[in-house]
């Protein structure tokens, strides 16, 4: 594989996005937080799937740390959950049943009915 073929399925790999939707939610979440206050986003082992995605606010920064900055709003997501995201977007849905952030993983196999864990 060249270089400059490793570089680009590098970046490829270590994008991530965040829905206009998203944005708006989080900035409206963010209120009141201390400035500098960043969106956590991260995957661990559980849920019914095999991992589960998890959400929090965080100031405080890591050595192995990635930031994803869209309109304004600052996600930060460390390296090995970013293995298990890359290529995907958190969106912000609000329908009948009520209002929830989800993540559109191109990575997952399968996910639970709820979309709040998956498998790859």
């Amino acid at each position: 594989m060249s270089d400059a073929f490793a570089m680009e399925k590098s970046a490829i790999e270590r994008r991530f996005s965040v829905s206009d939707n998203a944005c708006r939610r989080i900035a409206k979440l963010l209120e009141g937080e201390p400035a500098g206050t960043m969106l956590r986003v991260t995957v661990s082992g559980g849920g019914c799937s095999g991992y589960q995605y998890g959400f929090g606010f965080d100031t405080e920064r890591t050595a192995d740390d990635q930031f994803f900055e869209t309109n304004g709003i600052t996600v930060v997501i460390d390296e090995m959950s970013l293995d298990l995201l890359s290529g995907a977007e958190l969106d912000y849905v609000e329908d009948l049943v009520g209002s929830s952030f989800q993540v559109k993983n191109p990575n997952a196999t399968s996910s639970c009915g709820c979309g709040a864990s998956f498998s790859v």
